[in-house]
């Protein structure tokens, strides 16, 4: 499988108008955590299209109709802190899902992950999870936070962010050729810094104000 195969771009007018909002560095603190709610939200109908269901009758008011219910269940799993801003948006269309979390901040030296923190529910190898994080740059928290997932049993698992860059995917393809990437834009380049050009500078401070 190619990396282009890998790499599905949820390209939609309405997420781009909200992507656009995100880039303006006038965005108040407010509404940039508004708009990327709704966006994890839009995105999340992609990311999930491909699960599997199994058939299931129901009553209704006149007669029984065919329906369908997930195959498997769902587990969340944000790198924090930026990934909380996504599952805000996902838990309205997945109210009472299972949340996992993994705590890795990066070192602004070296650029590698730091991890201080992962909890998860103990469905990972029954389950179709979803991990996200609102940025794809250098590649190396959301291939750390995947290996993790891994070795806590999860085989099936889709990772969403909602800006990426050419550097950071083909980093991860190349360190998980078997997971699914979701991304809303894929940027020019990485800086010297490590940060995504034009981006949308850091994700977590501007969601939390604390630019």
């Amino acid at each position: 499988m190619t990396e282009a195969a890998r790499v599905t771009i949820i390209d939609h007018p309405i997420l781009r108008a909200r992507l656009t909002t995100l880039r303006d560095k006038t965005t108040s603190a407010e509404i940039f955590a508004e708009q990327l709610r709704e966006i994890s939200a839009l995105m999340l109908f992609e990311m999930t299209r491909t699960i599997s269901t199994d058939p299931v009758a129901v009553e209704t008011p006149l007669a029984i109709a065919s329906g369908a219910r997930l195959a498997r269940p769902l587990v969340l799993v944000p790198i924090l802190r930026a990934g909380l801003a996504m599952v805000d948006g996902m838990v309205r269309i997945l109210p009472g899902v299972s949340i996992g979390h993994i705590g890795m901040y990066r070192n602004e030296e070296t650029l590698e992950p730091q991890q201080y923190y992962f909890k998860f529910p103990s469905c990972l190898d029954k389950a179709d999870v979803l991990l996200v994080d609102p940025m794809l740059a250098t590649g190396n928290s959301a291939i750390t936070a995947v290996s993790l997932l891994k070795k806590q049993g999860a085989s099936s698992i889709r990772y969403a962010c909602v800006i990426s860059c050419p550097e950071g995917i083909r980093a991860f393809t190349a360190a998980h050729p078997d997971v699914p990437v979701f991304t809303a834009a894929v940027d020019e380049r990485l800086n010297e810094r490590g940060y995504i050009v034009p981006g949308l500078g850091d994700a977590g401070d501007r969601y939390f104000g604390t630019v």
